[in-house]
């Protein structure tokens, strides 16, 4: 018997083996929920930590590992993993073992009963993702399924990742073939497994198993048509920047993180989407700034934020560091540049979040950005001075 990779647990070496993993002791193993598979899958816990043994032949067993290696060094979304077992007792196949993702379920698990519409929206925005990650990495998938996709709800955000590369191929570029193939893969696969939980009264009333399959796959040519638009910039124009993040916004994606690259005096702008939760905004800006602001308004600052961050320059910077210079130089600027007469009209940040929606129309009407110094002069002069007090408006504290 062999076993390869970077085992960090000498204990997976005295697993029994040389037993068909469907006759393993219980005490070896843990129940957790999986999905439908081919093969034999069980979870065995060691010192703590939870690894996912699944039994296939040799063949596939070396060539998933290096598949899933590969996706590793890409940072793409996919179980990470361990080692694979060769040369077990005759007739005994080969094993592959993956770290199991900790906090993770799948699909399977978690369409099966009650589930509110708009979490349904967030999960398929999260398979779409992972979809697209995957084609842009160049990853052929094949067999994306409900079955074949882990599911994790961690610090705030959604998140899909593969745990089954066993049909996939990996190329230094996917083609357009390949993309519509694994696409349409993925569609008859899905619907297939909904009209399964359907059948088996585990789907919920108000889900439609041909509705869900066919979203999944329009927010997947959305998203990749969105993240595949070539803009090339003279500069990094503000405006431009913001119109990107609203456009993924409106498809129901936030951006993890924007990039510039710059060849000769131009720019490409470049989007990495997550999918995030309620409340996911109000949190992270209380954390950089110590604003406790409204959900809308905090993802509108932090868009703001998260634009500074390009136009500086600031990418590699610590997220702390460009948050305090991005009050510093551009929210409290801003805020100090209403009169004073004015200021207890709004809250700072709603005056904030009107300012940037003015400088918004400003630059949609000149085809280019006002710049917020022309945002706040005319927010001021047009609009700021047409609205009641607010403070006036609430009734007065009981003394």
């Amino acid at each position: 018997m062999q076993i390869t990779g970077a085992l960090g647990d000498p204990d997976l070496i005295r697993l029994p083996w040389e037993v068909p993993l469907q006759d393993w002791p219980q005490h070896h193993l843990v129940d957790l929920p999986r999905g439908i598979s081919r093969h034999v899958v069980r979870f065995a816990r060691l010192s703590g930590k939870v690894y996912a043994i699944k039994e296939i032949s040799e063949r596939y067993a070396k060539r998933e590992y290096q598949l899933l290696w590969d996706l590793a060094r890409l940072d793409a979304p996919a179980v990470e993993p361990v080692a694979y077992v060769t040369g077990r007792d005759e007739g005994l196949d080969a094993a592959l073992i993956t770290r199991h993702l900790q906090f993770s379920l799948p699909y399977r698990a978690v369409m099966s009963g009650t589930l509110r519409p708009d979490t349904l929206t967030r999960l398929l925005d999260a398979l779409a993702v992972l979809l697209v990650r995957l084609h842009l990495n160049g990853f052929y998938w094949g067999d994306c399924s409900l079955s074949n996709t882990l599911f994790r709800r961690d610090a705030g955000a959604f998140a899909a990742y593969l745990v089954d590369a066993e049909t996939g191929e990996m190329h230094p570029m996917i083609s357009e073939g390949q993309r519509l193939a694994d696409i349409d893969a993925a569609h008859t696969n899905i619907f297939g497994e909904m009209l399964d939980l359907e059948a088996g009264g585990l789907l919920h009333p108000s889900i439609d198993p041909m509705d869900t399959a066919e979203d999944v796959v329009v927010r997947y040519h959305r998203l990749w048509d969105e993240i595949n638009q070539s803009e090339i910039i003279d500069e990094v124009d503000w405006h431009r920047v913001e119109q990107r993040i609203r456009r993924l916004n409106q498809l129901g994606f936030d951006v993890a993180e924007m990039m510039v690259r710059r060849k000769v005096g131009t720019g490409r702008l470049i989007v990495r989407p997550k999918v995030v939760d309620a409340g996911h905004h109000q949190r992270r800006l209380l954390r950089l700034t110590g604003l406790d602001v409204e959900e809308n308004q905090a993802r509108r600052l932090l868009n703001d934020l998260d634009g500074f961050r390009v136009a500086k320059g600031l990418r590699h910077e610590d997220e702390a560091i460009v948050a305090h210079r991005w009050l510093a130089e551009v929210f409290q600027p801003t805020v100090e540049a209403i009169p004073a007469e004015l200021r207890g009209k709004l809250e700072p940040a709603q005056l904030f979040h009107e300012i940037l929606d003015h400088r918004w129309f400003l630059s949609e009407e000149g085809g280019a950005d006002v710049g917020l110094a022309e945002a706040v002069k005319s927010y001021v002069n047009n609009v700021l001075v047409h609205k009641p007090d607010e403070r006036a408006l609430l009734p007065d504290e009981p003394v």
